[in-house]
This record gives C-alpha cells, structure tokens and sequence, in this order.
C-alpha cells in the first residue's frame, strides 16, 4: 500500500492542480443570456494562440441564421480555429465575432456555448445505456425525443437491432460501437440540446458516402432552421451547402456554391475531380 501511494501520489497532485486551476475566460455572469437566433458574423478578425504569432487573418465573413455551411481546407488551414471561435472557446485578438447580432463576448458563457453544439472527429462515450449518454445532451429528453434524434442522425436502425434498444449497454469509450456509429450517437446526442448552431468537425468521417448523405438530408429537412456548419475533407459532404468557405493558410480563399467553386476556383475543381474519380 505504502508503494501503490507513492506511485500514486504524484498523479493525484496533477489532477488536484487541474480541478482547481480557473479559466482565464472571463465568463460574464451578468451577460446576454438569450441568443436570438443562429446568425453569424466575422469582422475583421485575426487570432493567434500566442503572442507575435497568426492563425487566422483578416476574416470577414457573413452566415444566415439557418444556413448550411461548408468548410473546407487543407491541414493547418485554420477550419477548426475559426468556428471555435464561435463557441468563445478562444477570444479574437482582433476584430469580432457576433451571433445573433451580438458580439460573443456580452454573451453569459454557459448561455451561448448551450446554444452552439460541436460534435468533432473523435467523441465520447461513456460506460452507461445509449439513452443515458444521449441524455448528456438534454437530461430531460423523452425516449421520443431521442429517437427522433438519432433518426436524423441515420443511428435509430442500428440502435433498435440491439438487445434492449436505448437500454443497450454501452462499453466504455463506446469499445462495443464501430467508428461511424459513435459518430453519429455523437450527432444525434448534440442534436438534442436544440441548438441554434450546430457545428460539425469532419464527424461523418468515418461513415459511408450513402449515410452522410443520408444524414445531410436529414438535417436540411428536419433541423432547416439551425445554422449548420459542416467541416469536412469530401467536398461530397458538403456540395449541397448553401454557401462552402474555402480555408488557406488562416485565411478564406473563397466563398460560393459548389458549381460557382468548381466554375472559377481551380483548386477546389482539381480536388473534386481527384475524389470523383476515387470514389467511382
């Protein structure tokens, strides 16, 4: 015991300094707690993770409450940066960004990352039932409240299969679901929290073309008014957009419909004929 303490001991100072660590966010408990709706803007915005250094530059940008937004970019391009912002993970270090016409920062914290939902690439889950993970993102949600969200994320067929439906036990980091399916446990989980911004960070990547396109639909029928904000690397993910945004080296290269890109943008128009002819 004397040993296993020892060893421990280190660790358990690490977690103690983690739990009592506190953000430098200011969280302004006094804010706006009510978002209007889902629009977005970007004014003049740069941003750097440090001091002397630029991530994003220069970033003018409007989105439409209940629009369908694409991102797309190469590594490194600033895709994720950019609508973290959204949510305040990070504050500009210029310019600002507004939801609902207002700049993020007059916002309470907890009131406007309630309304913007983030499934990314990797998510988890944990050791429970299905409904009591999903419910991670509204405790109060029915049992119909959830089937109609894992409906549209193309997972309530799969889920009923298994013995006990919602009450399936779920292992773990969700160990006993395959890649694609915790993704989309993860969408249809961010879906119930209602949100009048959904943002989705390459999360279909590891499903197949005819389910992510299955799920788009979905979301423009079911949910067409949250804005929506899909990152993705398969310009089939997001060529039904309304609008697609074209990131390069921090700054937006582009912004059009997928046959306006593949018109005049002969980057974009390379990449699709390369995945199209990988794809057949």
């Amino acid at each position: 015991i004397v040993v296993m303490y020892t060893m421990s001991k280190p660790s358990m100072e690490r977690i103690a300094e983690v739990l009592d660590s506190e953000s430098s966010m200011d969280e302004n408990e006094n804010g706006e707690k009510v978002v209007s709706d889902g629009s977005i803007s970007f004014e003049n915005v740069n941003f750097g993770y440090k001091e002397g250094s630029s991530v994003l530059k220069n970033i003018n940008l409007e989105i439409k409450s209940g629009e369908m937004v694409g991102v797309i970019g190469t590594t490194g391009s600033g895709k994720t940066t950019l609508v973290s912002l959204i949510a305040r993970l990070y504050d500009t270090t210029n310019g600002s960004v507004k939801v609902g016409g207002k700049d993020v920062r007059e916002y309470n914290l907890k009131s406007l990352r309630d309304s913007v939902s983030v499934v990314l690439q990797k998510n988890n889950l944990f050791s429970g039932s299905v409904r009591e993970n999903l419910q991670w993102g509204n405790e109060n949600a029915t049992d119909e409240e959830i089937e109609k969200a894992l409906d549209i994320a193309s997972a309530l067929s799969f889920i009923k299969e298994k013995e006990g439906g919602l009450d399936y036990h779920v292992e773990q980091g969700g160990a006993n679901f395959s890649g694609g399916q915790r993704q989309r446990l993860c969408i249809a989980r961010a879906l119930l929290k209602s949100p009048k911004i959904l943002i989705m960070d390459d999360s279909t990547s590891a499903v197949d073309t005819k389910t992510d396109r299955k799920i788009r639909e979905a979301l423009r029928r079911d949910v067409n008014s949250m804005t929506r904000i899909i990152i993705s690397q398969r310009i089939s993910s997001i060529e039904d957009a309304d609008k697609i945004i074209i990131m390069n080296a921090g700054r937006i290269e582009d912004v059009g419909t997928h046959d306006e890109l593949i018109k005049r943008n002969a980057g974009y128009k390379n990449l699709f004929e390369t995945q199209t002819k990988g794809r057949e």
